[in-house]
């Protein structure tokens, strides 16, 4: 006894089947595989700690800009630490920070982290009035219970950081 259909019709659409779903799973393979280094996954400082990805995976981190973390070198480049209610990461960039970019603000660095912990941004984004912040930082505040929408400071942004 066959596992094939026994009708005609059946029997071509079986095949035709059999011979178009390995292309198509190649086909979304191949897409998956090419598109790898284009995700850009996004973490919190919390999120990034439990995750640890790897160093030199591109990826989007957010938080607010620690209070009395940011340090300017007279080659340009910028030192600053995004800080969650329960993390830290210290950011370094090289370039001109957006007009709106200070202390106490929300901020997304797109960047990747280093061998050494240190996070190497590569753009940073600000947000644009009192009240906008990214949707992705947002939905992460609003889950870790730090949401504070009418545009206020954090406590833990205007601690010291630790060095």
């Amino acid at each position: 006894m066959s596992w094939l259909p026994k009708s005609a019709k059946a029997r071509r659409r079986l095949t035709l089947v059999a011979a178009i779903a390995p292309v198509l799973a190649l086909a979304v393979g191949l897409t998956l595989w090419g598109l790898r280094d284009s995700i850009s996954f996004f973490y919190t400082p919390s999120q990034a700690a439990q995750a640890h990805p790897p160093a030199g995976r591109s990826i989007q981190l957010g938080g607010m800009v620690r209070m009395g973390s940011v340090l300017k070198h007279s080659d340009g480049r910028v030192e600053f630490v995004v800080a969650d209610r329960t993390a830290q990461d210290r950011v370094t960039f090289q370039g001109d920070l957006p007009d709106l970019f200070r202390e106490g603000q929300g901020v997304v660095a797109v960047g990747a982290f280093r061998g050494d912990g240190v996070f190497e941004a590569k753009q940073v984004l600000a947000k644009h009035d009192e009240r906008y912040m990214p949707r992705e930082l947002t939905k992460q505040l609003k889950a870790q219970g730090e949401w504070r929408g009418d545009g206020s400071t954090p406590d833990y942004a205007k601690a010291k950081p630790s060095t």
